[in-house]
């Protein structure tokens, strides 16, 4: 993969291609044949943006503003920005039996958050097959249950459209009221959040699992991602199932017990970058939002189709107060020490993800007249890529939606380019003398 045309680093190539995509996409959403009716070149935009950084935020009704036409542009930048655009380029290469770079493996490694271009060829390989395999299984699972609705045509399309959104985790539905139709549907609950769990979990994750088989030869990595999903997604549907059971507009409102477990289940998981819902997010309790909110801002796994400041980082970021506040100096966990250059970069996305974002929720309250609340949920919604809203974002400004636009790019490119570039040591050949500062 020759990049000789462009004199640009890896992270400021990945940032080109994903603008030069949606700004494709927003051409292509605009034209007449992709809408019912007219939407103005914003709408366009962010609808592009929230489907290229797989976020699933909406500012006009997916199913009732877009044709076919403009539904199958917004699966295909869902699919694109999902398993990024470098897979598909590395595909066409390979297939082309074109030899792939050095600066072409730079920028996958960047691309998939790879610590070395070490193997990152044969990654993006398992990735496009192992991809298209579940996406073309959840589609056959899927359309045994809307096949016999909405017939073979829509059934499929349906199916196809949903297991690729699900897997990506975009949240993009063709439902005006995303999947609270299936609130209680037992295989459209387990089909759609195992597609996201998988796609968030990592591919990384998924390529160890597949070779090494047991779990105790598994990296670090994947064993930390594999146990803290599980135990975060338990945790966080035993919370919004006792929170919300008495609410009438949420589980309240269900007529059968397993119907309010399936609906906690669904949305203690769906935070995690996925986007759908089978509950009114605006009825939620204020307590099960702030809770959603951190779910939200930690996101999935590195190298998935998810968002947010990533599950491992989290847990790095509280072994290290864990491992501070026991007065030792270096994380250990299964006899396997933490670099500090790993903890360094934790704290600095994270620290980066605050700072986004404080500034766009300072801009928001200016010039949204909405509660707090709402407008802290839209914007860590946008950051996570998650794509769920209590409502605000069909009512944005048009300041407010470019704001929200910025937000969804950089949560989706930004700090986690930047993390790369600040985990890039270099040797210092000259060391100074340490100074204390007071802290706390």
């Amino acid at each position: 993969m020759k990049l000789k045309y462009m004199n640009l680093n890896p992270s400021q190539l990945l940032i080109s291609v994903f603008v030069t995509c949606i700004m494709i996409g927003t051409l292509l959403l605009k034209l007449p044949i992709a809408t019912t009716e007219t939407i103005t070149w914003i709408d366009s935009l962010f609808t592009a943006t929230s489907a290229m950084t797989v976020t699933g935020l909406i500012v006009v009704d997916t199913p009732s503003a877009f044709t076919l036409f403009g539904e199958i542009i917004i699966v295909i930048l869902i699919q694109l920005g999902g398993l990024g655009i470098m897979t598909f380029a590395v595909m066409i290469y390979i297939m082309l039996g074109r030899r792939i770079g050095i600066k072409g493996r730079l920028v996958i490694q960047q691309a998939l958050n790879q610590t070395s271009i070490g193997g990152v060829v044969k990654l993006v390989r398992n990735l496009f097959i192992f991809s298209l395999t579940i996406e073309t299984i959840a589609m056959i699972f899927l359309a045994i249950r809307w096949v016999p609705v909405l017939g073979w045509g829509k059934g499929i399309y349906f199916s196809l459209f949903h297991a690729i959104s699900a897997f990506n985790n975009a949240g993009f539905a063709l439902w005006s009221d995303s999947l609270m139709g299936y609130v209680g549907d037992p295989l459209i609950n387990i089909i759609i959040s195992l597609l996201f769990i998988i796609g968030g979990i990592g591919f990384t994750v998924l390529s160890d699992l597949w070779y090494k088989k047991k779990f105790r030869k598994l990296s670090l990595h994947s064993r930390l991602m594999l146990v803290g999903t599980f135990v975060l997604n338990m945790v966080a549907m035993f919370i919004i199932f006792i929170l919300e059971y008495n609410n009438p507009s949420t589980l309240g409102g269900l007529a059968s017990f397993t119907d309010k477990v399936w609906a906690s289940y669904f949305q203690a998981t769906s935070p995690r970058t996925a986007g759908f819902n089978t509950l009114d997010i605006g009825s939620l309790e204020e307590p099960t939002v702030f809770f959603m909110l951190l779910l939200m801002f930690i996101g999935a796994g590195s190298a998935s189709t998810g968002g947010g400041i990533k599950l491992t980082t989290f847990i790095i970021i509280i072994l290290s107060v864990l491992t501070f506040l026991r007065g030792k100096k270096e994380i250990t966990i299964s006899e396997k020490t933490i670099n500090q250059t790993y903890i360094l970069r934790s704290l600095a996305i994270a620290t980066m993800g605050l700072f986004f974002v404080f500034i766009a929720v300072f801009i928001l309250t200016i010039v949204e007249d909405e509660p707090v609340i709402m407008v802290l949920f839209e914007v860590i919604s946008a950051f996570g890529t998650v794509g769920l809203s209590m409502g605000l974002t069909g009512s944005l400004t048009v300041l407010g939606k470019i704001v929200i636009t910025c937000i969804m790019f950089i949560g989706k490119l930004g700090p986690l380019t930047l993390a790369f570039s600040l985990a890039r040591s270099k040797e210092e050949r000259i060391k100074y003398p340490y100074e204390e500062v007071l802290t706390g």
